[in-house]
């Protein structure tokens, strides 16, 4: 279950990103209205870019999602106990090359959604949570559905996401076993090569 969910984590993310990337576009509104009102405008646009050039959407993808997304907070989490070993040069280079990962990584897999369908369901928080979970459910024609849950916080009048989960599976605990023993194995320097490696590797996939 763990390898599916694993294989799945990239593909899904790009969703989830989709539709967070129309979100800023909007009047500040509750999350969960954010996200069931443009999960069909994303989709659409997705399909529309279907033929698109993959370094094109990369880009779009860096352009419009960066801003949503707390890449920060997200690295700090993966590394754990690791990000205090880190200097403050590493860890601005751990968040710029964990962002790029994950922009190029969603942006090659664009072309394999084009057939999936998202429901979002009504929103479980008080009125005035500073952090929520919206929940959404991505389904493939009769196949069971899958969770697919952002974990949001609130700042400056606005949404930000700061985890993503898989049916209960964190993206940031996905990374942090690798991560740590990268760490421990190589250091945070060899931790960031890692990283950069994976990029350049992601890079000449487009």
């Amino acid at each position: 279950m763990r390898t599916r969910l694993r294989s799945l984590m990239p593909r899904l993310l790009l969703i989830a990103w989709g539709v967070l990337c129309v979100l800023g576009q909007a009047d500040a509104a509750a999350p969960d209205e954010l996200v069931r009102e443009t999960a069909d405008e994303v989709m659409a646009l997705l399909r529309s870019d279907a033929g698109g050039d993959l370094d094109e959407l990369a880009a779009l993808v860096d352009t419009k999602v960066v801003g949503h997304f707390d890449f920060a907070s997200m690295t700090r989490l993966a590394l754990g106990k690791y990000w205090r070993q880190a200097t403050a040069e590493e860890q601005m280079a751990l968040v710029g090359e964990f962002r790029t990962l994950l922009v190029r990584t969603y942006s090659n897999a664009l072309l394999q959604f084009l057939d999936y369908d998202i429901e979002t369901r009504p929103l479980d928080a008080a009125a005035d949570a500073k952090t929520v979970i919206v929940r959404t459910l991505v389904s493939k024609g009769g196949n069971k559905p899958i969770h697919l849950d952002y974990r949001m916080m609130a700042r400056d009048a606005d949404w930000f996401v700061f985890d993503v989960m898989v049916d209960g599976v964190s993206l940031v605990v996905n990374y942090r076993s690798m991560f740590g023993a990268t760490v421990e194995k190589s250091g945070v320097a060899g931790l960031i090569r890692l990283l950069q490696e994976k990029n350049a590797s992601l890079a000449g996939t487009g």
